[in-house]
């Protein structure tokens, strides 16, 4: 489905549930699946810490209940996922500095079978940098953007048909240094979001305290060699950023500071114009604190953001215009909330607490925004990323 044909269906009456799983990043072959509400739920971990790679659960949108169904591939140190829009295939980072003896990251390729929840591998190949961090797929499905934080750079690799990745057909190399001596000491790109008509591909690179804007060609798999510029607070670290429903807003949330900032983005250039920075701590907050995740509900009316330190979720309210504004701050019973990821219903947040070996699942008040615990944990070794696949 076209990026045209996305907006126009967000304008029509009674088509509001295929308005969101679209948005969600699923097909409309996917939407009978979400409808059924049973998912399987890919974790990956870093494996330096005793597990062997990515595990998988099956789960019910219905009650909450989930299913372990064990190692789902053997892959080292996958630190970060990404599926498919019809969720066929599962693309991992592999988050390392040497790759068939060069000093890069690999990306790996996997076939996902829906019966048993196991990847096949298909393919690996070379980040072209050390320490990739994040991977996801721009909106034809057809090229994955991964970001390697080591020295700061961002690699297109094109993905065939068969779910194969091809050699990079793109790389853009970051240079300079921030403020903070021990953070920011070179680039540190961390994650990539495609803009939603798919022109640009919007970069966080938490050691400049810089986004850019990169034109994004979907034919050739190609970015522009002149992305618009925007400087975020120094010392802020942009980490992970998220469109809001429209595209017409851009959420940033920072690590270094434990903020979020929102920008208005111009669809024309890619541009973008700072509205607010809010804090994701609560007022008098004096410890560390590195916030890490950012996801907006599916309803689009919530933001949420992990907070490694105080170990929380930061849960907001957004206004009509985008304003965002605090809910709570709901303990993640657990230490180093890295990454969590809200199903595709809108109904649970599950949160994995990287250094307390669990994966959290908590139940989303659709009215509020309000998480509540349901006491169902998932044991997991040191879990890095979290992410729902819909059943067929």
């Amino acid at each position: 489905m076209t990026p045209t044909i996305q907006r126009l269906l967000h304008y029509l009456p009674g088509a509001l549930f295929l308005v969101l799983v679209v948005l969600c990043g699923l097909r409309p072959s996917s939407a009978d699946a979400a409808r059924k509400r049973k998912f399987l739920v890919y974790v990956g971990t870093y494996t330096d810490h005793g597990s062997k790679g990515i595990y998988a659960y099956r789960f019910d949108a219905k009650t909450g209940q989930s299913t372990p169904l064990g190692l789902a591939a053997e892959s080292t140190q996958p630190s970060f996922l990404t599926v498919d829009a019809r969720g066929h295939f599962l693309y991992a980072v592999n988050e390392i500095e040497r790759y068939e003896g060069q000093p890069t990251g690999a990306v790996s390729a996997f076939a996902i079978d829906s019966t048993s929840g196991k990847l096949s591998l298909l393919n690996q190949v070379s980040s072209r940098d050390g320490g990739p961090a994040h991977i996801a797929l721009d909106r034809t499905g057809k090229y994955a953007l991964v970001s390697n934080y080591t020295r700061g750079s961002v690699a297109v690799l094109p993905v065939q048909k068969d779910g194969r990745l091809g050699e990079a057909s793109a790389f853009v190399q970051h240079h300079g240094a921030g403020v903070d001596k021990e953070r920011q000491e070179q680039p540190h790109a961390h994650a990539v979001a495609m803009s939603p008509d798919n022109r640009f591909a919007v970069v966080a690179d938490l050691g400049l305290d810089r986004v850019f804007a990169y034109s994004f060609d979907s034919a050739k798999g190609t970015m522009g060699q002149d992305p618009h510029l925007t400087k975020a607070n120094p010392g802020a670290g942009p980490r992970h950023l998220v469109f809001n429903l429209s595209g017409k807003l851009l959420y940033v949330i920072n690590e270094l500071q434990s903020s979020i900032t929102t920008y208005a983005y111009d669809t024309a250039n890619g541009g973008l114009r700072e509205l607010s920075t809010i804090s994701t701590l609560p007022d008098g907050f004096s410890g560390h604190s590195a916030a890490a995740e950012i996801a907006l509900h599916p309803s689009g009316k919530f933001l949420y953001a992990s907070n490694r330190g105080p170990d929380s979720i930061a849960v907001f309210s957004i206004a009509a215009e985008g304003t965002l504004s605090h809910v709570e701050f709901a303990p993640v019973s657990g230490k180093t909330p890295r990454n969590f990821a809200i199903d595709p219903t809108g109904s649970w947040l599950l949160v994995g607490d990287q250094e307390s070996d669990k994966v959290v699942v908590f139940r989303i008040n659709r009215k509020t925004g309000r998480l509540t615990p349901t006491g169902q944990i998932l044991q997991i070794s040191y879990p890095a990323c979290v992410t729902f696949v819909p059943l067929p």
